[in-house]
């Protein structure tokens, strides 16, 4: 036997293996970036403009300029135990502050005897803008009539469960929950990355209720992105960059108590019965949404910004923008004033079996694909349930369209860098 045949010490072997492992890992997951025990080296270093704070007076991700990509989650809290609840929104919130720095939710060890702290799949990525927007379901405050958590008189009066609106065909498995949480970026990995370590870091106190991916894609020349339906979608919305605005239909005030500074968002899982939309003509769909299709301008004007003109009429004396159209009867002006502020997203999770509303009443495979729709307001009662109201009872377009899906969640107000999501509602108890 040469000296080069010489038999490896068992121990020894196990040693150059892990270490051979170890090296192999670095540089496929950190491209070159150091070993697994580093967790500064392998944290991805984006440019300053994909970093978007997550500490401030409100939670990011509400006002953001919107991203290309959603992934929200709910969640039910299984614990008993209110300390359990203040445990994990603080991990929440730590693991948040470092991936929208573009780090690991926690450090890595680098130990081959454990599982990682992350999944590793976002490593050297950008953040892609990352946001994480936090809420609280009806359920931390009471659910079938146990104050689990000693929080039930601190439920805000805004904070109503939704009616059951005209139309409505919930499924109640993808419907409420306790704790949200919603990712945008404009990388889908990345936001899916963020809800999935977040998940894991809640187990043993919360699990997976439901779950639910979007998409918005914005035209190249920054003009209003489209929905699946092909017509611009969002031109109403108050302006984020108008504060006034924002103080008065998103922000909650001082009547909130310890949700001042934050917002109330409503999410519905709107699917579009899209086979029967594009067999529909172009001036039917028109009359619809009454606007234009091309230009999203209201009917009978040319900008889509103008404001509609609701009492205009043709020669034949008959509304130019029918009393049924779906941006007449969503406009402030048949709603009292009342404004929410849209952030929706399209969603495509491929096809299923339908029966159709109406006529022709077709049933069998189609798109199993719609709006995932998301709204924050300062008071639901006079946001989404008001114009909601109005919208199930008289909208043309709800021949297409039939909410599967809803729940409703309270985002407290931002951190300031030292505290934890929530911690305003838990102080003093």
């Amino acid at each position: 036997m040469s000296k080069h045949d010489t038999p490896i010490n068992p121990a020894r072997r196990r040693f150059l293996l892990g270490g051979t492992q170890a090296a192999v890992a670095g540089a496929l997951l950190g491209g070159g970036l150091g070993m697994l025990s580093s967790p500064r080296a392998l944290a991805a270093t984006p440019m300053p403009q994909d970093l978007i704070p997550f500490d401030g007076a409100h939670q990011a991700g509400i006002i953001t300029p919107q991203q290309k990509h959603s992934y929200f989650a709910a969640f039910d809290l299984d614990t008993e135990q209110r300390a359990d609840v203040i445990a994990l929104l603080k991990r929440w919130t730590a693991a948040a502050r470092r991936l929208s720095r573009g780090q690991t939710a926690l450090p890595l060890s680098g130990k081959i005897d454990a599982a990682p702290e992350d999944g590793g799949d976002s490593i050297g990525l950008s953040t892609g803008k990352l946001t994480l927007t936090f809420g609280f379901g009806p359920g931390l405050f009471s659910k079938n009539g146990v104050d689990r958590y000693g929080l039930a008189s601190r439920r805000p009066a805004a904070f109503v469960d939704l009616p059951k609106f005209n139309g409505d065909q919930l499924v109640p498995e993808r419907s409420g929950g306790d704790l949200s949480i919603q990712a945008c970026a404009d990388d889908p990995q990345v936001a899916f990355h963020a809800v999935r370590q977040l998940a894991a870091l809640a187990q043993g106190v919360a699990s997976l209720r439901w779950a639910q991916t979007g998409f918005a894609s914005a035209p190249a020349d920054g003009s209003t992105g489209r929905n699946l339906m092909g017509f611009k979608d969002g031109t109403n919305n108050p302006s984020t960059k108008d504060p006034a605005l924002m103080k008065e239909f998103v922000w909650v005030g001082d009547e909130g108590g310890w949700m001042k500074n934050g917002s109330y968002v409503v999410v519905r899982r709107i699917r579009i019965a899209l086979e029967h939309w594009d067999r529909s003509e172009l001036g039917f769909q028109q009359e619809v949404v009454g606007r234009y299709k091309d230009n999203g301008a209201p009917l009978g004007q040319k900008n889509e910004f103008e404001a509609m003109k609701l009492d205009a009429t043709d020669k034949d004396g008959n509304t130019i923008i029918p009393d049924s159209a779906h941006s007449r009867v969503a406009s402030p002006q048949e709603n009292g004033g009342s404004r929410i502020l849209r952030r929706a997203y399209s969603y495509n999770d491929g096809s299923s079996f339908t029966a159709e509303r109406w006529p022709p009443w077709h049933q069998g495979i189609e798109y199993d694909a719609g709006l995932f729709f998301i709204a924050y307001q300062r008071d639901p009662r006079s946001g989404f349930i008001r114009i909601n109201k109005t919208v199930a009872a008289r909208d043309m377009m709800n021949q297409y369209t039939t909410h599967v899906a809803s729940a409703i969640f309270a985002c407290p107000p931002g951190t300031d860098g030292k505290g934890y999501i929530g911690e305003p509602l838990f102080a003093g108890l």
